[in-house]
């Protein structure tokens, strides 16, 4: 016998792709708030940043080499290097940059990085037929409402299975977000969703590897393809996402249908977004906060240290207990490498995330120092970290709201400052004043490609 909760999930789900589809096709730029419009720029201020500071990371240069072999076209740029490509292969290699160090922004409390898959696409598409500012300003924010409800919709099981959340979610958000670019209707959108679904992938076991920028590269390209093809009749599942074997209950036991059909048009994902300050996992943030508190007071030295205690919800144990790492990329998801390169340098930019510093063997010593102390009471964007001294004493500091987070959330002058440093990183020789005027106006310009060629490698 079906049971009345069965039989209201049952009437809950009916109809959901479509009912999300309406909403994308129906919402106009007048629909969405000022604040959101604000955020938006702010997500692509920066996406440009992480992209501009990746984009001479080995990783890239490898998929860039790969990928050329197979291009099609020079329609579309690399953010801060000269090499052109095919829209597709930019989506792809433009979306990896972007998350190949792991600063990307943030929306809570999914732990997506919306904003790499739904731009990347986005901004390829805008090289190559012509879409004014305000158009791809209006299509990023229902792509990254798709890809957030989505994703908010499976969580927090989805990424326990082991699912990448934001290439699986992100693909939808990019269908979406190009869907409405191009004008597609709700049907025409409804199979974008679908061909999309027939492409969501991406593991948690690749993170610490360049593996993990496939999926994410793949997010915006296949995204991009499917409201492609979708735009071309190619047709898909009524239902990809709530139907019986649709992504929904393939990836997640129990769904929360409520959270992709309630709200859209009242509440935006955009303003749950968050940007870092520093490049790893966001849950770490509130630990490293910690650490250049302690630091800043010491009264200790770091070879003084017995154990580091580190509280926190459970969340960041089971994404960032990581001992024994190898590479500056693994580093950025381990707990055990930001506590020991924080105190000893005191401090926590890219540098500290590299292949060198993992190399270092006082912080590969330090890592068997650490103790995780799992309180589910707590907020994802706290934690405390304590020290306990050979003599016996402990040193204590707990971070309410790390830097970045919604509660503390960096201004416009701090992301603009971002930007000029990570390109700067980057050696891209791009002008970051140049490129910031184009953004903080882009709802203003006819030409929503101009910010590609502001990013595009001078030197």
């Amino acid at each position: 016998m079906t049971l009345p909760a069965e039989n209201h999930r049952t009437h809950e789900a009916a109809g959901l792709t479509r009912r999300l589809a309406d909403f994308v096709e129906r919402t106009r730029w007048a629909d969405v708030p000022a604040v959101v419009r604000h955020e938006a720029k702010r997500s692509l201020v920066n996406y440009f940043a992480v992209a501009l500071a990746g984009c001479s990371d080995p990783a890239i240069d490898k998929a860039v080499s790969v990928y050329d072999r197979f291009r099609a076209g020079d329609d579309a740029g690399v953010i801060g290097r000269r090499e052109r490509t095919d829209i597709l292969n930019g989506a792809a290699l433009n979306a990896m940059s972007a998350n190949v160090f792991d600063f990307d922004d943030t929306h809570l409390p999914t732990i997506i990085h919306p904003t790499a898959p739904v731009a990347a696409a986005l901004f390829a598409l805008a090289e190559a037929r012509q879409l004014s500012g305000e158009a791809l300003l209006l299509a990023f924010v229902v792509g990254v409402e798709v890809e957030c409800r989505i994703g908010n919709a499976v969580s927090p099981e989805h990424y326990q299975r082991g699912w990448h959340i934001t290439s699986t979610c992100g693909v939808f958000g990019a269908a979406a977000a190009v869907a409405k670019a191009v004008g597609l209707d709700a049907q025409h959108i409804v199979w974008a969703l679908g061909n999309a679904s027939a492409q969501a992938s991406g593991l948690v076991e690749t993170l610490g590897t360049m593996s993990k920028s496939i999926s994410v590269g793949n997010a915006a390209r296949n995204g991009l393809l499917s409201a492609l093809l979708a735009a071309d009749g190619f047709s898909g599942p009524d239902a990809p996402l709530e139907g019986e074997r649709g992504f929904l209950r393939v990836t997640a036991q129990r769904p929360d249908f409520s959270a992709i059909s309630e709200g859209p048009g009242r509440e935006w994902a955009l303003l749950s977004n968050t940007y870092k300050p520093y490049p790893c996992g966001v849950v770490l943030n509130p630990v490293i906060d910690a650490c250049l508190d302690l630091r800043r007071d010491a009264r200790w030295r770091f070879d003084e240290i017995e154990r580091v205690e580190l509280t926190g919800h459970p969340l960041l144990r089971e994404r960032t207990d990581r001992p024994g790492i190898r590479s500056g990329r693994e580093s950025q998801v381990s707990a055990q490498h930001a506590v020991a390169v924080t105190l000893a340098r005191g401090k926590a930019s890219l540098a500290e995330f590299s292949d060198a510093a993992v190399t270092d063997p006082s912080l590969r010593a330090f890592a068997s120092r650490l103790r995780f102390i799992d309180d589910a009471s707590w907020p994802v964007e706290s934690a405390q970290v304590t020290i306990v001294l050979h003599s016996g004493e402990r040193v204590s500091r707990r971070v309410q709201a790390a830097r970045g987070s919604l509660a503390a959330p960096p201004g416009d002058v701090e992301l603009a400052a971002k930007l000029r440093e990570l390109a700067a990183y980057g050696r891209s020789g791009v002008d970051p004043q140049a490129l910031l005027d184009v953004l903080w106006q882009l709802d203003h310009e006819p030409d929503s490609a101009a910010p590609m060629r502001a990013a595009r490698r001078v030197a």
